[in-house]
């Protein structure tokens, strides 16, 4: 499972989708950060694989940083994510 993480204009909490796959996370990945890159806020509607009754949609322009990475399955946590040298 891979997890695509958004982090949003005076909100602490980050909003995150998951994806079955590592193509489908990335391809969303580049969705959100050309929506970021065009300057013109539009309606981003995400919703989740795993959970599919749970969508959100919101406004491009309030979108400060998106990342990947991929959720463990041992133990339901995760790879850490952001970047570290901690490999």
């Amino acid at each position: 499972m891979f997890v695509v993480e958004l982090s949003l204009k005076l909100s602490p909490m980050p909003v995150a989708v998951q994806r079955k796959e590592q193509g489908a996370a990335e391809a969303l990945y580049n969705q959100i950060k050309q929506a970021m890159e065009s300057g013109q806020p539009r309606l981003l509607e995400l919703h989740c694989e795993k959970e599919e009754t749970k969508r959100i949609s919101l406004l491009s322009s309030e979108v400060v940083a998106v990342q990947t990475y991929e959720k463990s399955s041992i133990g339901g946590g995760s790879k850490r994510p952001g970047f570290s040298f901690d490999g």
